[in-house]
C-alpha cells in the first residue's frame, strides 16, 4: 500500500510538472502583443488556446518566457506597455516588422534583456531616457527607424554591450566621452542621421571595435588620430561629414582594416593615406 502511494505521488508530480504554464501576467502580456501587432495577419500566427511553449518564436526556460523571435513576421501596429511583465526575458527579436508608434518606456525594466533587436520598423520618438537600466544589454538595434531627440547619457551605463547599432533614423546630438565605458562594443553605427559635434578621442579606447560606421552625418572637427588605436578595426566609414585635419598615415598600418571611407569631407582634409574621393578596399 505505501508503494502504491509512493507510486500514485510520483506520477502525479511528473503529470503536473509535464502542464505546467507560464504565469497569467506573461501570458497576457504575449496576448497584449498579439492584439496590438494585428496577430491574425502574421505570417505564421499563434493559436492562443494551445499551451504557450507551442507558439511560435516563443522560449520557455523553467516555466518563465525567456525570449520572443519573431522576425519578419508581418507584426503590424504598436508594442504593449505590459511588455513589462516578461520579466525573465533575455532576447526580444521583432526586426524587419511594420511596428510603430514610440518605444515604451516600460521596456527598460526588463532587466535580464540581453538582446534588443527592434530594427527595420516604423517606431517613433525618443530612445526612452532610461535605456541604460538594461545593464545587461549585449546587443541593441535599432536601425532603420524613424527615431528622433538625442542618444540618452545613460546608454553609457550599458558597459556589457557589444552591438550598437542606431543606423538610419533621425537622431542628432553628440557623443561624449562615456563612450569609453562601453570598451566591448565589436560594431558601433549610426551612419545617417543628424549626429554632429567632434569625434571624442576616447573612441580610441574601444579596444574590441571591429565596425566604426559614422558616415552620413554632421561630425566636424579633427579626425582624431586615437583611431589609430583601434587594431581590431575592419570597417571605418568617415565619409560624408564636415570633418577636417589631417588622417594619419598610421591608419593605413592597422592590420585588420578592410574597408575605409573618408570621402566627401571638406577639401582642406588631408591624407597620407588614402584619396578622399572614394571608398578604398584593402585586400584581404
Amino acid at each position: 500500500m505505501k508503494k502504491s502511494l509512493t507510486l500514485t505521488l510520483l506520477i502525479f508530480t511528473i503529470s503536473f510538472i509535464g502542464f505546467a504554464q507560464v504565469s497569467l501576467s506573461e501570458k497576457n502580456a504575449l496576448i497584449d502583443l498579439f492584439e496590438s501587432t494585428n496577430g491574425e495577419q502574421w505570417n505564421t500566427t499563434w493559436n492562443l488556446n494551445a499551451d504557450v511553449t507551442d507558439w511560435y518564436g516563443i522560449t520557455v526556460s523553467d516555466n518563465k518566457i525567456t525570449a520572443i523571435d519573431l522576425t519578419m513576421n508581418n507584426l503590424n501596429g504598436t508594442l504593449p506597455k505590459s511588455i513589462q511583465n516578461l520579466v525573465s526575458l533575455k532576447t526580444l527579436n521583432v526586426g524587419f516588422n511594420q511596428i510603430h508608434g514610440a518605444i515604451p518606456t516600460e521596456i527598460t525594466s526588463l532587466e535580464n534583456l540581453e538582446t534588443l533587436n527592434l530594427f527595420m520598423n516604423q517606431f517613433e520618438g525618443e530612445i526612452p531616457t532610461n535605456i541604460g537600466n538594461l545593464t545587461n544589454l549585449k546587443e541593441l538595434s535599432l536601425y532603420n527607424n524613424f527615431l528622433s531627440g538625442t542618444i540618452p547619457s545613460s546608454i553609457y551605463n550599458l558597459t556589457s554591450l557589444e552591438i550598437l547599432q542606431l543606423s538610419s533614423n533621425k537622431l542628432s546630438g553628440k557623443f561624449y566621452a562615456g563612450i569609453a565605458n562601453l570598451n566591448k562594443l565589436t560594431v558601433l553605427s549610426v551612419f545617417d542621421n543628424s549626429m554632429y559635434g567632434d569625434i571624442p578621442t576616447e573612441i580610441g579606447q574601444l579596444n574590441n571595435l571591429k565596425e566604426l560606421a559614422l558616415s552620413n552625418n554632421l561630425f566636424e572637427g579633427q579626425i582624431p588620430s586615437e583611431l589609430s588605436l583601434l587594431t581590431n578595426l575592419e570597417i571605418l566609414l568617415l565619409n560624408n561629414n564636415r570633418l577636417t585635419g589631417i588622417i594619419n598615415s598610421s591608419i593605413k598600418n592597422l592590420p585588420q582594416l578592410k574597408v575605409i571611407e573618408f570621402g566627401n569631407n571638406p577639401k582642406e582634409v588631408i591624407t597620407e593615406a588614402y584619396p578622399l574621393t572614394q571608398a578604398t578596399i584593402l585586400p584581404q
